[in-house]
């Protein structure tokens, strides 16, 4: 903003004007790949523009801005303005834009222009921290099992996440901003772009809280907020401003999650700005029939469609919709489940009371509408929302198809090994007919196959392991080993043997290898084996 105020950026001008790469014009997902209208730093700003690997515990592995912002670049799946979805890389790019335009690094940038005449001594966006600050780092812990547990230093990209800081200059960086961008005489901004900042920006229904410029806009006990939470392993921060009331509010912790931090300001809301009563709103006598049109599990759309961390869509931010007899919603979301009442179509209202698990809002509100994919939307306040899922896209679906056929193969595995064994013991001989080389080879095919499937469970289980202190699988914060280098070829090579598979359990029919039982045997082996190949494929394995 301190950029626009000097003529050198304008908010609407597609961020090509400013880059010294390209962002592709058209989608680059589903069958649509039509031209699209240019993103702006408005939609970076407000999380319209459209996760593994954003931190790193490694500096070697910390890549510069310029080069992490064309390595990371996610594909295009959304038009701009249409769908919320909080996107890291969006508000790296902006930051890139900041450097590109003033033509000095970002970090060094904010330094000059916001640290310097706000006085904040003790923030820096380098990693690691320069070495007048790195005596006063906080250690980062994790209570395990009994004890504190301190870990290292987090990296992530610069401009989204990469800033530390301390309380004191967090609080001169919110007087400037409730004193119309001025402290102590000196000015980051003018009070006509501070205004600008508090405005909202985008929200996706008038009944919804949206975004501001960078800022989420929410309610917190009828008082309009402007707040950012922040997270990364081990530490979690929230900054809230309101206005109005002159208020200002920081909390920032290790170790915790970040509902700590809207527990403890919805209670600082409850003791000084209570509300002045809440007025609960009537059921339709009618709602329970237009209800039933939203059942389903809605997926967030802050998640990758175009790579293998596609199937994370499953673990993180899944939202459940029933409805019960009397047509109230029932929707379970971050391990609560709350009822909601219709307060026009398509918008309803929580009858809970007090705080809920949202990370952008109160989770007061939900909207219903449609995304650009043609499925149903749930809106709730701030920079998400969650499309819901077909029925094949399904975390029960999934689970199923990925664990049914594993169960199949590996139980086939046992099946024939146990077989083979009690034969060599007994010492008898198998005495059929040959039919040829297939026949020969349709057995130990699929016992390769089967072999290649339990090397992709213990693969797949031992890349899936959270880590108790960081919370996420080491995958997402260290570069693959070659083992792990090695477990990603293994779908390949099951989706090749699938093949074969399939073209001996038709011959075996045809040529009526071994008895009805068998084949019909070996051709559920070659479905299981289909089965899995096609979940390697939808879900971006391949």
């Amino acid at each position: 903003m301190q950029l626009v105020e000097e003529g050198k950026l304008d908010l609407d001008v597609d961020v090509n004007e400013y880059l010294d790469f390209e962002i592709p014009s058209q989608l680059e997902y589903g069958s649509k790949r039509q031209e699209l209208r240019p993103i702006t730093i408005r939609h970076l700003m407000t999380h319209t523009d459209r996760m593994s690997q954003i931190f790193t515990l490694q500096e070697e592995e910390l890549l510069p801005l310029y080069q992490y912002i064309r390595q990371h670049r996610p594909a295009r799946v959304f038009s701009p303005g249409e769908v919320t979805a909080y996107s890291n890389y969006g508000t790296t790019l902006a930051g890139y834009i900041v450097e590109v335009v003033s033509g000095i690094p970002f970090a060094q940038y904010v330094k000059e222009n916001i640290y310097r005449p706000l006085q904040m001594k003790n923030s820096s966006f380098r990693q690691p921290l320069p070495e007048n600050l790195a005596n006063n780092m906080s250690k980062p812990y994790r209570y395990v099992d009994g004890e504190f547990r301190e870990e290292k230093f987090e990296f992530m990209s610069e401009s989204a996440g990469s800033m530390s800081s301390s309380a004191s200059d967090m609080a001169n960086f919110m007087l400037a901003y409730l004193q119309s961008g001025q402290l102590n005489g000196e000015s980051i901004l003018m009070e006509e772009t501070v205004a600008k900042i508090f405005s909202e920006q985008f929200t996706p229904h008038p009944r919804l809280d949206g975004m501001a410029h960078g800022f989420i806009k929410t309610t917190f006990n009828d008082r309009d907020a402007f707040h950012h939470p922040g997270g990364t392993m081990l530490y979690d921060t929230g900054l809230y401003l309101l206005p109005e009331e002159q208020v200002g509010f920081f909390i920032s912790h290790s170790g915790g999650n970040y509902l700590v931090n809207i527990e403890i300001f919805q209670s600082f809301m409850d003791r000084y700005f209570p509300h002045e009563g809440i007025t609960v709103p009537q059921a339709p006598e009618d709602m329970a029939q237009r209800a039933r049109e939203y059942v389903g599990e809605y997926h967030q759309n802050r998640r990758a469609l175009t790579t293998v961390d596609k199937f994370l869509s499953l673990l993180i931010g899944v939202i459940h919709v029933d409805v019960d007899d009397e047509g109230f919603l029932l929707v379970s979301h971050l391990g609560e489940t709350n009822k909601f009442v219709e307060i026009e179509p398509g918008v309803y209202h929580n009858l809970r009371e007090g705080r809920t698990h949202d990370y952008g809002g109160d989770f007061r509100t939900i909207v219903f509408s449609t995304d650009p994919m043609g499925k149903t939307m749930l809106m709730a306040d701030g920079p998400m929302s969650y499309s819901r899922a077909a029925w094949y896209e399904t975390s029960g679906v999934f689970f199923s198809m990925l664990i049914l056929p594993i169960v199949f193969i590996v139980g086939s595995l046992l099946y024939w090994g146990v077989k083979h064994i009690i034969l060599k013991v007994s010492r008898k001989r198998v005495h059929s007919k040959r039919n040829g080389t297939e026949e020969k080879w349709s057995k130990p095919v699929a016992i390769i196959h089967g072999l290649f499937t339990l090397v992709f469970v213990t693969g797949f289980i031992m890349e899936g392991e959270i880590d108790p202190v960081y919370g996420l699988p080491a995958s997402a914060y260290s570069k693959p080993s070659a083992l792990s280098s090695l477990f990603d070829l293994v779908p390949y090579a099951m989706t090749l043997l699938s093949v074969a598979i399939v073209i001996l359990a038709v011959k075996a029919w045809w040529k009526k290898y071994w008895g009805v039982i068998g084949r019909i045997h070996y051709t559920l082996f070659a479905l299981a084996s289909v089965i899995s190949s096609w979940i390697f494929y939808f879900w971006n394995v391949l």
